[in-house]
């Protein structure tokens, strides 16, 4: 007993050390969402006159979120249904591809099974700014730029789900369990539908989260692709509306309103998912 509280001592240094740096961490990147949230209850005067962490004396939340939903015509609306379409849509396409892909790979023997992980893996480190010019021009041959599936179709695409996919696959789908499903008379799709992806839940809403994120955050592929404002999303639309900050300073005040309502929205996500989310985080330490 003696020695267990000496190592509970020794220990507690570093916990506090380690505890400190997850406040910091908390404190860094919760600091911009406390203060756009804040700043949408304020006045346009009001936003650069006063304390930016504090609220205002006199708050109008309901006359600035009025003022977002009506101006030009209701385009915040738009914006924000065209950012759901996005982001679901693909999130929910990417998902599919994905465990269905990883778990081809993770199940199934066949030649260049770990050269195509590899060539998919490496997908993982290209950067978007690479790939926007060439997408533009491959979809510009088809005559698809412009329109809402030139931002959907490379948002299909997830080589970071293919790689948890397979991950997940390899230690919650046990081998044992297809060959009793196939022994039952039950094919690959089937065992595929109905019995590997229970098991991978945790691994497909994962993956369907990061990718809606993914999405719902991208500015340059809708900026590339996109040339009408009523196929703005939500990032492409309030970056519109700051550029005309110079001409109506009351532009401002949309913009942070419209970013507090998406980041709100985000947040709902994360949290309605999260038991999911961290017990996938934990799937790969506790099974071989």
């Amino acid at each position: 007993m003696v020695t267990a509280a000496r190592h509970t001592r020794r220990l507690a240094p570093s916990s506090i050390a380690v505890n400190a740096v997850v406040i910091l961490a908390a404190v860094y990147f919760l600091l911009p969402l406390v203060w756009v949230l804040i700043a949408a209850t304020k006045s346009p005067g009001e936003l650069f006159s006063t304390f930016g962490l504090w609220f205002s004396d006199t708050p109008q939340a309901w006359e600035n979120l009025t003022r977002l939903f009506t101006q030009d015509g209701g385009a915040f609306s738009r914006w924000i249904f065209n950012s759901i379409v996005y982001s679901g849509v693909g999130a929910a396409v990417a998902m599919v591809l994905s465990s269905a892909c990883g778990y081809a790979i993770a199940k199934y023997d066949f030649r260049g099974r770990e050269a195509l992980f590899s060539v998919i893996l490496g997908g993982v480190l290209v950067p978007a700014t690479v790939i926007a010019l060439p997408l533009y021009f491959l979809l510009n041959t088809v005559g698809l730029t412009g329109s809402y599936w030139a931002v959907l179709l490379p948002s299909m695409v997830s080589p970071f789900g293919v790689y948890l996919a397979r991950i997940h696959a390899n230690s919650s789908v046990p081998d044992e369990v297809i060959e009793a499903a196939r022994l039952d008379g039950a094919g690959d799709l089937r065992i595929f539908g109905t019995i590997a992806t229970r098991m991978m839940m945790p691994a497909l809403v994962t993956i369907f989260l990061f990718q809606f994120v993914t999405i719902w955050n991208n500015y340059l592929l809708p900026l590339v692709m996109l040339n009408d404002t009523r196929s703005f999303p939500v990032t492409l639309g309030l970056t519109l509306w700051n550029s005309q900050t110079q001409r109506d300073p009351m532009f401002y005040q949309l913009v942070v309103t419209g970013s507090a309502v998406s980041a709100i929205l985000l947040v709902a996500l994360m949290v309605s998912l999260q038991r999911f989310w961290r017990a996938d985080l934990t799937a790969g330490a506790t099974k071989g």
